[in-house]
């Protein structure tokens, strides 16, 4: 997928400084997904190359889409790899830690204030996807990235990126099958209600550390919500508006342009993450400003040299 020059891995302009993604962690991701930088040091970028497997059209058709995504918490494609090159895509760079790192880094399932505020800023995300008659097809706690403000969704497109519409969607390249909704393993269309059933798993897997837990290991306050998320009827799913009621209960309200709601906001206020989390992000932020990257030497004719 990538040149390597002196050492240096190297995709279109953008020398790979390190993977976000933990090498051993055990949730699939649906892409390799590095920190990039310029090799002048101008731009630091999110760089996402397909995982293998995944067809490069495909994977490349989801992140030109995913261009025009709106929402507080989405990563919107800004660059994209040229015609006939090596497939990959760049958003520009904010400290993220991926949900499975996350837990790895805590020692323990988060706190339920950090999962309430993941829930109602992803539910909203979502609910403004949807706004565009788009389906994100591809929420998993892999594609959940954690930084300072908020989390960040990433991986729009994933499902369909792996697989044409119509094949069974088990064991899939960088596809977590306990993250998807029954109608989706079984080759059906991604339609909004099997992103909720998508984001109930990824909530789960934020509060017990399992997409698919036993009903009693959640906490009490969140049982009936994400059973009802993770049901395998769609028509029992709850709509992303009460998601966010019921996440969001006795919170305060703030009204955004047009009249919208924000509630995200009012939960992603300083501690939202727990303070290691808070550390290996700002650890993160200062080991890639620091990072001393050597300049490869241009090959003529490749990556738009």
């Amino acid at each position: 997928m990538h040149s390597t020059r002196g050492g240096v891995q190297q995709a279109g302009p953008y020398l790979l400084l390190t993977s976000i993604d933990s090498i051993d962690q055990q949730v699939r991701t649906p892409a390799a997904r590095h920190i990039a930088r310029t090799a002048d040091g101008d731009r630091t970028v999110l760089l996402s190359t397909p995982a293998p497997g995944v067809d490069p059209n495909r994977f490349m058709a989801e992140a030109d889409a995913a261009r025009y995504l709106l929402g507080n918490w989405t990563l919107p494609t800004a660059e994209l790899a040229p015609p006939g090159g090596a497939p990959w895509h760049a958003r520009p760079y904010v400290p993220v830690l991926p949900l499975p790192t996350a837990l790895a880094l805590h020692g323990a399932p988060l706190p339920e204030r950090t999962v309430r505020a993941l829930g109602v800023a992803l539910a909203e995300t979502l609910s403004v996807i949807h706004g565009q008659s788009l389906v994100h097809a591809g929420v998993s706690p892999a594609a959940v990235l954690l930084s300072f403000d908020g989390p960040r969704l990433d991986c729009f497109g994933a499902v369909r990126a792996a697989t044409p519409d119509g094949a069974l969607r088990r064991d899939l390249p960088g596809i977590d099958g306990t993250a998807l909704a029954p109608e989706q393993l079984a080759g059906g269309q991604p339609r909004p209600l099997g992103d909720v059933y998508a984001l109930g798993a990824t909530l789960a897997y934020a509060a017990t550390g399992h997409t698919v837990p036993e009903r009693d290991e959640l906490p009490a306050s969140l049982r009936s919500l994400v059973s009802r998320c993770l049901s395998r009827d769609p028509v029992q799913r709850p709509q992303l508006a009460d998601v966010v009621g019921e996440l969001t209960a006795g919170a305060a309200r703030h009204s955004v342009g047009f009249g919208a709601t924000d509630h995200a906001s009012t939960l992603l206020t300083p501690g939202w993450l727990p303070a290691r989390l808070v550390a290996a992000l700002a650890h993160q932020a200062a080991s890639v400003l620091d990072a001393d990257v050597p300049t490869p030497t241009p090959v003529p004719g490749t990556y738009g040299y």
